[in-house]
């Protein structure tokens, strides 16, 4: 008997979360819950925390040197940051799509299919498979179906963004972390990653860094204002926009700041 998720099931936690580079430190005891099927936008000013935040719930502050990271974050109820937990597998479940496109110089095909290969998937029919069913949720294949063993870098910025994406669901991850994905791309382009964002939160846990409060508002559901490394205010995103209990919030998001 399959048993269905709930539909509002914490599928990240983090709880008391703070960091430092080197000796300053970014982050003051962060908590905060991230939802199946919902969309969650972090916002604030430049410089706030909210993409370092971000990066704590796949550990790619890892890959800084002399980070130190206190408080918990949790998987499914597992600490990723645990002695012996498998990080590999971590990038495979989060997903992560950065704010410049980052295609591989490789063919629109290879770079779709790259993570499958690398977990050790080599018939040809499952990756095409795979690699269409990705093009087809990123909304790109449409646009590519006939060209795919052309280079990804010949496609437009907005089309090379949502490649990533769709690199990044062939592993098929259970969240989708994205640092302003849209904050080099004209409304066309914007307009239709949004689009993807939406369709996607059917199956994925989403979290979103973005300045652009107008597209916080559109897609998501729940919103988190962060000022000066803080956590200042949770909660859904009409509330956050139209009716925030923290008069800092209602500063930032009616543009009297940042």
């Amino acid at each position: 008997m399959n048993v269905t998720e709930p539909i509002n099931e914490v599928k990240i936690r983090a709880e008391h979360v703070d960091f430092s580079y080197e000796k300053t430190q970014t982050l003051f005891d962060i908590n905060l819950e991230f939802r199946n099927h919902e969309v969650t936008a972090l916002i604030g000013p430049s410089g706030c925390g909210k993409s370092t935040f971000l990066r704590t719930l796949s550990r790619m502050n890892e890959l800084i040197c002399e980070t130190t990271l206190k408080g918990k974050i949790t998987l499914d109820g597992e600490d990723i940051y645990a002695p012996g937990y498998d990080v590999v597998q971590l990038r495979q479940r989060v997903g992560m799509v950065f704010q410049k496109p980052t295609p591989f110089p490789k063919s629109i095909f290879e770079n779709v299919a790259y993570g499958l290969r690398v977990a050790g998937i080599s018939k040809r029919s499952i990756l095409a498979e795979k690699v269409e069913e990705s093009l087809r949720r990123a909304a790109l294949w449409e646009e590519v179906k006939d060209r795919l063993d052309e280079s990804a870098l010949g496609l437009s910025g907005g089309q090379q963004q949502r490649l990533c994406i769709a690199r990044a669901l062939a592993v098929e991850p259970e969240v989708l972390l994205m640092d302003e994905p849209c904050s080099a791309l004209d409304p066309i382009a914007t307009q239709r990653v949004e689009e993807s964002i939406i369709e996607l939160k059917q199956s994925l846990c989403i979290v979103i860094v973005t300045h652009n409060m107008q597209q916080a508002a559109r897609v998501s559901d729940k919103t988190a204002f962060f000022f000066m490394g803080k956590l200042i205010e949770f909660d859904d995103t009409d509330t956050i926009f139209n009716n925030a209990s923290n008069p800092r919030t209602r500063d930032y998001v009616n543009g009297r700041f940042g």
